[in-house]
């Protein structure tokens, strides 16, 4: 166990951005085997190829000896996480401070932000086509950033609003400069460089970066730091990201340790989940579809029905995490049907908010399969539901998978703290819901 979660703390850690889990996910699997599809073709069972989309999602196939048409067994889950990203025109200077502007990405509580160090991870690409790559902000001996609050002492007004208007949107800003003689009286004739201008000739020194580059840039604002263990126990993980990179890493690892079986085996890591699964690289967008009909045709499957026959036959587990039972915040759980750290790996028959708003609504002749090859391998696993019915809930892919009719369910980790900068899992499940994973994968 310990060298998994070993594993998956440093995946956190080199994962903090779509992009960056993507890079790592194929670091990964290229160890194990996998080609890019582009490299090959053509596909006989054993095969281990995956395709890449923009760079910020990526599906992994595993081939198998039987029909493709009669369907493949999928892993799926999102490597987007709720953030701030930095805007188009970011850059001001206010009464000698520097700052970066914000907009939050995803659901977020905005206060949870504020006074936490600070890091920007992301791409800015030049008008030449160069992709500069960003890390700033890690660095235990450099440097991090942040978002400065009001102290107590004069935060009478501020301490009477909700936490939703606690702190405005627009001012998530990101402190990241000073100049300390701005605001002393300036002799005649006194020219200096400004704060910002400080700033910008950093970036051009260090990355090249020019201001007029934050229009064709992708940066995006994560808390500093690496995933610890938590607890004198050391029974679970504190980290950012792990909705939803716990079941990205657990699936990933899943597919890695699949032997050839008849049906072909999938993990597919998209982007986007947290805003609605849109988007180019989002579940809600053709990238499953058109890699599956690449697939195809590489196996000499060309017609739009061996597609449509393919997708209609398939078996999913939508791969995210489950609010876990908070002791502290009980009143909002119906706690027999709730979720619980080191429960083991959970199943969501309904996701969806409120009367089921936005669910997939799993059958049970397909959850009753799932039972039965997780009791053949003794896996832990729980059923659970978000929280109370009025309170509301969420979201997932599987909506978007089941649009072909195929049959999915949400399954994943329960997670306490989900959406804060800072996630709980505990370990136990994290294994639990690789072997569950695994099993799932050996469904005929």
């Amino acid at each position: 166990m310990d060298k998994l979660i070993e594993r998956y703390k440093s995946f956190l850690d080199k994962g903090k951005t779509e992009r960056e889990c993507v890079k790592e996910v194929i670091e990964i699997a290229e160890k194990e085997g996998y080609k890019n599809l582009d490299s090959v073709s053509t596909l006989s069972p054993g095969d281990k190829v995956y395709v890449t989309e923009y760079g910020k999602a990526i599906a992994l196939y595993h081939i198998g000896k039987g029909d493709m048409e009669k369907g493949m067994n999928v892993l799926g889950a999102h490597i987007d996480s709720p953030r701030l990203d930095i805007k188009m025109k970011p850059l001001y200077e206010s009464d000698g401070i520097v700052y970066l502007d914000t907009h939050y990405y995803g659901g977020i509580k905005k206060y949870q932000w504020v006074t936490h160090p600070l890091a920007i991870h992301g791409v800015v690409v030049k008008t030449s086509g160069e992709k500069i790559e960003v890390v700033m902000g890690e660095d235990d001996d450099d440097f991090t950033f942040c978002i400065s609050d009001i102290l107590p002492h004069i935060a009478q007004d501020q301490m009477k609003k909700t936490a939703g208007e606690f702190i405005p949107g627009e001012d998530l800003d990101l402190v990241v400069g000073l100049d300390e003689s701005a605001n002393e009286e300036k002799k005649d004739g006194d020219k200096k460089e400004s704060a910002k201008d400080k700033i910008l000739a950093i970036l051009k020194e260090k990355y090249n970066i020019e201001e007029k580059d934050f229009l064709s840039a992708e940066l995006e604002v994560v808390p500093s730091g690496k995933a610890k263990y938590l607890g004198l126990d050391k029974s679970m993980v504190l980290g950012y990201g792990q909705d939803d990179r716990i079941c990205s890493f657990t699936s990933l690892e899943a597919l890695l340790e699949a032997e050839t079986m008849d049906r072909t085996c999938v993990c597919i890591l998209v982007d986007k989940e947290e805003i609605g699964s849109v988007g180019a690289t989002g579940m809600d967008s053709r990238f499953f579809e058109n890699a599956t009909a690449e697939i195809l045709c590489k196996m000499g499957l060309t017609s739009s029905l061996s597609l449509r026959r393919t997708l209609k036959n398939t078996m999913m587990l939508s791969s995210d995490v489950n609010s876990a039972y908070d002791p502290l915040n009980a009143s909002l759980y119906d706690k027999k049907n709730s979720s619980f750290l080191g429960g083991g790996v959970v199943f969501n028959k309904y996701t969806g908010s409120r009367g089921k708003s936005g669910a997939s609504d799993a059958n049970p002749e397909f959850i009753g399969k799932i039972r039965a090859v997780l009791e053949k391998n003794d896996v832990k696993y729980q059923m659970a539901e978000m929280a109370k019915v009025d309170v509301g809930g969420g979201g997932t892919i599987a909506k978007f998978s089941a649009y072909y009719g195929m049959q999915v369910i949400d399954c994943g980790v329960a997670i306490l703290s989900m959406h804060a900068p800072w996630e709980i899992s505990s370990c136990s499940d994290i294994v639990n819901t690789k072997n569950a994973y695994k099993a799932f994968l050996t469904l005929a």
